[in-house]
C-alpha cells in the first residue's frame, strides 16, 4: 500500500509500505479522506512540537499526523464486536502520535476509536468529526456551568475549531452568539454559519468593558493565543474556556476576580462528546463542509499544507 511520511521539515514523500495488520481489538479501515488539521500539520512539517517541550523527531512517524479520518471498514480483528466489514466508519479520537496516522491507503485502529457513520455522508461531512468531539468537551463544561442557553456567548477565532463553535453555540440555544477573527473572510465565513456579529479583534463597536452593554455572558477561545484569551476575558462577564492548545501563561487579575469570572482549561477526549457531535451533524445543526477549502491527492501533501500557511484554506480534505 501507498502511505505518507514527513521525511524531514519541509519534505513529505507518498511512498510503499507493508499493509498493516489489525490486533484482535482493532480494525483495518480502507481511508477515504482526512481533513488537516492545521496546527498540527503546520509544526510537524516546519519541524515544531506541537506541544513546548516535546522532543521532535525524523523521518517522523509514518502516516502522522494525519487523524480526522472516514473510511470503510475492509477487516475486523478477532474480538471487535459491532463493526462489520464494509461498514463506513469515522475516527471520533485521534490513536496517538505513536501509531500509524491516517495519512495513507490503509490503517489499523482501536475499533472503540470509530464510530459507523451512514452511507449517505459525503467525506467533507464527516471527516472533521474528531475536531467536532473536541469542541464539543469544551462546550459541555460550558454547559455544566450554564453558559450557553439563553446568553451571549462570544468565539474567540474562525478557524476550523471556530467555526464548528459558532454552531455549537447556536445548537446548545445561545441568546446571541459574537465570533472575533482579524480575518475579514474568516469573520464572513462565521456570518454565513450562524453567528449575529463577526468583530475584528480591535473593532470599537467590541470595547474592553466586561460590565459594558456589548459584553459577553461567555465565550470559547479557540486559537490559544495569550492576546487573544486576554481580549476576550476583558470583554466577557462570566466564563472563558480554553479551547486552543495553551503555550503562554494568562494573566488573571483584580479586575477578573470581581464579579465571579471563571477561566475554564481544557477537559478530556470521551466517546459521549463524539456521539453528541455526531448527532448534531445528523441533525443538520452542524455543517462541517464550511471547514473544507479544497480537496487534494495525498501526493500534493506539501502543496496542500502550504495553503494552510498562507491562510488561503481552513481545511484540506485529502484522498488517498
Amino acid at each position: 500500500m501507498k502511505i505518507l511520511q514527513i521525511t524531514q521539515p519541509g519534505q513529505a514523500e507518498w511512498r510503499e509500505a507493508a499493509m498493516p495488520t489489525p490486533t484482535e481489538n482493532e480494525v483495518l479501515v480502507k481511508v477515504e479522506a482526512v481533513t488537516t488539521c492545521p496546527h498540527w500539520d503546520l509544526h510537524i512539517l516546519d519541524g515544531v512540537p506541537m506541544f513546548p517541550g516535546f522532543e521532535q523527531n525524523y523521518p517522523y512517524h509514518p502516516g502522522q499526523p494525519g487523524h480526522e479520518m472516514v473510511g470503510e471498514v475492509a477487516q475486523t480483528g478477532a474480538a471487535v464486536t459491532g463493526l462489520n466489514v464494509g461498514q463506513r466508519v469515522a475516527a471520533w479520537r485521534d490513536s496517538g502520535p505513536k501509531r500509524q496516522g491516517c495519512y495513507a491507503k490503509y490503517v489499523a485502529i482501536p475499533a472503540e476509536n470509530l464510530l459507523a457513520i451512514p452511507e449517505t455522508l459525503a467525506p467533507a461531512e464527516i471527516a472533521s468529526l474528531e475536531l467536532a468531539m473536541c469542541v464539543q468537551v469544551s462546550f459541555d463544561q460550558l454547559r455544566k456551568i450554564d453558559a450557553i442557553a439563553g446568553k451571549r456567548v462570544g468565539i474567540g477565532g474562525l478557524g476550523p475549531a471556530g467555526i464548528i463553535a459558532v454552531q455549537m453555540a447556536r445548537a446548545y440555544g445561545a441568546r446571541e452568539v459574537v465570533a472575533v477573527d482579524p480575518l475579514p473572510q474568516r469573520r464572513e465565513i462565521g456570518l454565513k454559519v450562524g453567528a449575529d456579529a463577526a468583530f475584528a479583534p480591535d473593532d470599537p463597536a467590541f470595547p474592553a468593558d466586561r460590565r459594558g452593554q456589548t459584553a459577553c455572558d461567555s465565550a470559547l477561545d479557540t486559537t490559544g493565543l495569550k492576546i487573544a484569551i486576554e481580549a476576550l476575558m476583558a470583554r466577557t462577564i462570566e466564563a472563558v474556556a480554553i479551547f486552543g492548545v495553551l503555550r503562554e501563561t494568562i494573566d488573571f487579575g483584580p479586575k477578573h476576580w470581581y464579579g465571579g469570572f471563571s477561566l475554564l482549561g481544557y477537559g478530556a477526549h470521551n466517546l459521549k462528546a463524539g456521539k453528541q457531535a455526531l448527532q448534531l451533524i445528523l441533525e443538520k445543526k452542524l455543517d462541517l463542509i464550511p471547514l473544507v477549502s479544497a480537496t487534494m491527492p495525498m501526493t500534493d501533501y506539501t502543496s496542500g499544507i502550504e495553503l494552510l500557511r498562507k491562510k488561503d484554506a481552513i481545511k484540506i480534505l485529502f484522498t488517498p
